[in-house]
């Protein structure tokens, strides 16, 4: 999860819809901001804006290399084909056989990755893992786009071999005597010195970065001051946990002296690159993710303790049973608080992020942590004893402190065990690898990054209570190897509210649930494993996220499955996450993690709710209705469930894990199954092959499945296998033209989404002057996502089967004059400017996943005022004959629904001076997540130069009242605005 997100999502039965609209909680259906974090939706609409609340869920993930305008990533999507099209690249590609990957990067003209599907790069060969991969590259300097004087940049950072003997190698790029921040290489070599792949994105040694004549941050402690203020943290002042280090950072314009900040000590910690010259954030990621030596042996008392093997009261695993603390390594039989080498368990009640005295957990006698749960009997909770106990009154302030000792060594006897199932074969998450141990023993890797478990998080945050950002929750945050990670679990079920129908999540301690604690932990073994050359996480906020939230899911019902802990009948909707969390209601997930593809089960319900169930991609965005990471990581989940069926569960660790290290930066479904596949090269030399791709293929990733990118939301699904060696190719053709004028359209982008093809990776071609364009050497077969677009013309997406030979396929785009890809504008607007996150450019970038976000400005009693009203200006390219105006009012930039546009008008001008209002009305929820056609008014059509959209009020008038836990009585959001005509 990335900023802010939280383990599960909901779904949203009607009794929790209820209960919710009860608590005054509007759930919104809007597209979710690309890097906007969806959380555990307990909080729904709770308001929020970048750069107004802090990083939960408001702090977007933000990265300046993707370019912050339309015309900046077209440009490096342009460059992308450019690169991929040199003579030498295309020799390469063409070498490695018909299912190499050539994954060109815009930003640097050089590899993502290079790889095979079917194979490795190399034979077996002699040598030092080192020496090897810097070979192949340098005899490839032409095709990577290189030269000799860029690989002297190069310095070995890592080198590890994992559990399969699969060497590991980050080479680091320094410039300038400064390391360049996420860019580099990275190279796999299996056992008997075959090159697997090699990925980064390295950077020419002649991008030499700029140097400011003053810069206005020249600290590292300036540096995490601009990152705090950046989180909106109460105080700037930096933490002891904050780190700093001056680093070079690659942007669309150029390399950049910059500061690259964790701020472990913020409410929700963030890695940060603030730019040195300007003091602007040219990157944020949120380490958020929400679902002592132990060579004592003297004769001494063993640290004893209880636990729960799954949780309370569940068929099994629901005792507590003894656990010998010391002998399994994890805590000193001196010890006297529950600190040892793979974990700190304190009960953070008030949130400081620490363990004051008052918070640790004493041994209730002698060397024992033998706290039994105390039941709570809650006459009007029908969930307590039936089926499972309570662990806390949510109306009586500090009921909680009865189980607070047994929950936090509930919770360190999860967290340990975690460890340890984690460390073993077949999964080896070691410390060379990046694990969370105190100590490090083997020299490699980093030590002193125990986790720092916290239980009770928040319980007394108002007055014996936990605060409504304390209730329903928990989450991982992981920093880079070396800095200790932190856990937070917390209590259920919001004070003052009613149980089921205003809050159906039980009186129980999440801490107490195996799956709950699991999940979490996984999120630190794919942050730790899925990373740049510079050691930093790459899981994106699209699809990468969504696999982080299934690989939590996942590894947690794997184990609890093989420890007979969780049944499993083979029939579909065995496989339930966090059953603890409620008296039989099933909204944590969707469905089951064992639903079956065309599943007739009730409990595998599918997309419209009345099956057949079981998700495959091309339901990628509509599981939840909309793009979340939690809802859309069921895909990869069920996937990967049906891996581990097919090949058995100590196989399927093992490709899982494994697949992880060998990953590309933000990577796609497809990046990690292509992934998975290499691995089983390198463990098992392509035993499963076959299998593997008939299980990806069955849920929609088969052979000419497409994805942009890791962040490309709405994938194409595809259910083939690959072709045999040798099938025919043929090359796809045809014209664009304007759907207003029939005219040919020069300079439009047509993409075949598919990564396997013989040409490069997402093969394109710009139309010419007649509007044709031409896209050779594509093996035959039916591709599901071809797209085209670009210029300010709206992106029209075809399914085209190619046949041996010519195939044409002709584009009708239609021209929105509005677009900023067109030459439209914006001149003006009113408000707070939230850039980069979500400014006024983003309500014209033809993207309807980003969108203008600015302030509501109601008065103290909730109504609305002068400055209400929020206007922007847009200049088109040139006078227009406007048909019609299209609306997409959906709120934006992670606010929930009411922030969307109410009440509007639209005001045209041709002169930018004199103003003729042309349409005006109100947006309801029904009008959310499309683009709804508006006329203009008789008389202001013609000859329009200027266009004025004014956001009159929000839609919180709609759902609820303010003051009240409303997006929209702080905010008020428009997803797109676009206009037709000639």
């Amino acid at each position: 999860m990335q900023i802010g997100q939280y383990r599960p999502a909901r779904r949203w039965t009607v009794a929790a819809l209820a209960a919710c609209t009860a608590l005054g909680l509007a759930i919104a259906v809007a597209p979710s901001t690309a890097g906007a974090a969806p959380g555990r939706q307990n909080t729904g609409d709770a308001a929020g804006k970048a750069g107004a609340q802090g990083l939960s869920g408001d702090r977007q993930a933000y990265d300046a290399r993707n370019g912050d305008t339309p015309r900046a990533r077209q440009a490096l999507r342009a460059r992308a084909a450019a690169a991929s099209s040199r003579p030498a690249a295309v020799a390469l590609r063409q070498s490695l056989g018909g299912e190499a990957v050539l994954d060109m990067d815009g930003l640097t003209g050089t590899p993502r990755q290079v790889s095979r599907l079917d194979g490795f790069l190399t034979g077996p060969q002699r040598g030092r893992p080192v020496d090897i991969a810097l070979r192949y590259v340098r005899q490839h300097l032409a095709a990577f786009g290189l030269t000799e004087a860029d690989l002297a940049t190069l310095h070995l950072a890592r080198d590890y071999a994992d559990i399969a003997g699969i060497h590991h190698l980050s080479f680091v790029q320094t410039l300038d005597g400064t390391d360049v921040f996420g860019n580099g290489i990275k190279a796999h070599v299996a056992r008997d010195g075959a090159l697997i792949a090699v990925q980064g994105s390295p950077v020419a040694a002649s991008a030499a970065p700029a140097r400011a004549a003053r810069n206005a941050v020249s600290t590292a402690a300036e540096a995490i001051r601009a990152a705090r203020t950046d989180l909106k943290e109460k105080s700037a002042t930096p933490g002891k946990a904050d780190l700093a280090s001056a680093v070079l950072f690659l942007t669309p314009t150029g390399l950049r002296h910059a500061w690259s900040t964790i701020t472990m000590s913020a409410a929700h910690p963030a890695q940060h690159v603030i730019d040195a010259a300007s003091g602007q954030v040219l990157y944020r990621r949120s380490l958020s993710d929400d679902a002592a030596p132990t060579g004592d042996r003297a004769h001494r008392t063993p640290a004893t303790g209880v636990a729960y093997p799954y949780f309370p009261g569940a068929d099994r695993g629901g005792r507590q049973v003894p656990v010998n603390l010391t002998q399994r390594g994890w805590l000193p039989s001196t010890a006297t608080t529950l600190s040892g080498n793979n974990a700190h368990s304190y009960a953070d009640v008030d949130d400081s992020n620490s363990s004051d005295a008052t918070e640790e957990i004493p041994p209730r006698a002698g060397n024992s942590w033998n706290y039994p749960l105390v039941p709570f009997h809650l006459a009007d909770v029908s969930f307590c004893d039936n089926p499972w106990p309570c662990s806390w009154d949510p109306n009586t302030p500090f009921s909680w402190q009865t189980n607070r000792n047994q929950n936090a060594t509930q919770v360190f006897s999860f967290v340990n065990n975690w460890h340890d199932h984690l460390l073993a074969a077949p999964i080896g998450f070691t410390e060379a690898a990046g694990n969370f141990q105190a100590v490090n023993r083997t020299g490699k890797g980093e030590g002193g990054d125990a986790v720092n478990a916290e239980s009770d998080d928040g319980a007394n945050t108002d007055n014996g209570l936990p605060d409504a950002g304390h209730i329903d929750n928990a989450n991982m945050s992981t920093p880079p190897d070396g800095i200790p990670p932190r856990m937070q679990m917390f209590l259920q079920h919001q004070p003052g509210t009613s149980y089921p129908d205003e809050d159906p999540w039980s009186p129980t301690n999440v801490g107490d649930e195996a799956d709950t604690v699991y999940h979490e932990y996984t999120h630190g073994l794919s942050n730790r494993l899925v990373v740049d050359a510079t050691g930093n996480s790459t899981l994106g906020p699209i699809q990468a996220g969504a696999m982080g939230e299934a690989w939590g899911d996942w590894y947690g019902m794997d184990y609890l499955v093989s420890h007979g802990l969780q049944r499993d009948t083979r029939a579909d909707g065995d496989i339930v996450m966090f059953q603890y969390d409620g008296q039989g209601v099933f909204f944590d997930r969707t469905e089951p993690v064992d639903c079956a593809v065309g599943s007739t089960s009730e409990a595998c319900p599918g997309t419209d709710g009345t099956g057949p169930g079981g998700y495959t991609y091309g339901d990628y965005g509509k599981v939840a209705g909309v793009p979340e990471v939690h809802s859309d990581g069921e895909i990869w989940a069920q996937t990967l469930w049906d891996l581990r069926t097919a090949v058995g569960s100590f196989v399927a660790e093992s490709l899982v894990t494994r697949a992880m290290e060998l990953s590309p930066s933000n990577p796609s479904f497809l990046d990690e199954r292509n992934a998975i596949l290499q691995a089983d090269q390198a463990v098992f030399r392509g035993a499963h092959r076959t299998t593997i791709w008939r299980v990806f293929a069955h849920r929609g990733m088969g052979f000419f499945a497409g994805a942009l990118d890791g962040n490309d939301a709405s994938p194409g699904e595809d259910f083939s296998t690959p072709p045999r060696p040798g099938s025919p190719t043929g090359t796809l053709t045809g014209v664009a033209k304007d759907s207003a004028t029939g005219a040919p359209i020069a300079g439009a982008t047509v993409t075949v989404v598919f990564q396997g093809s013989p040409q490069a990776a997402n093969p394109s071609a710009v139309t010419d002057a007649t509007g044709r364009y031409s896209i050779p050497r594509l093996f035959a077969g039916t591709y599901p996502k071809v797209v085209a677009g670009g210029g300010g013309f709206e992106g029209a997406t075809a399914a085209v089967t190619v046949r041996p030979g010519t195939t044409t396929q002709d584009f009708t785009l239609r021209r929105d004059w509005a677009a900023s890809t067109g030459g439209a504008r914006v001149t003006a607007f009113d408000g707070p400017d939230f850039s980069p996150d979500c400014g006024p450019d983003f309500a014209i970038d033809l993207n309807r996943a980003a969108g203008w976000g600015s302030t509501s400005d109601l008065s103290a009693d909730g109504q609305p005022t002068a400055d209400t009203p929020k206007s922007i200006t847009i200049q088109l390219p040139k006078p227009v004959e406007i048909s019609q105006f299209a609306i997409d009012p959906s709120a934006t930039c992670g606010d929930g629904g009411s922030a969307s546009t109410g009440d509007y008008t639209i005001e045209t001008s041709t002169d930018g001076t004199t103003w003729a209002k042309s349409a005006g009305g109100t947006f309801t929820p029904a009008d959310r997540g499309r683009l709804n056609l508006v006329a203009p008014a008789a008389g202001t059509a013609s000859g329009v130069r200027f266009i004025r959209f004014t956001m009159v009020t929000s839609q919180v008038f709609q759902v609820g009242e303010c003051p009240g836990p409303f997006a929209g009585c702080d905010f008020m959001d428009l997803s797109e605005i676009e206009v037709y005509g000639s």
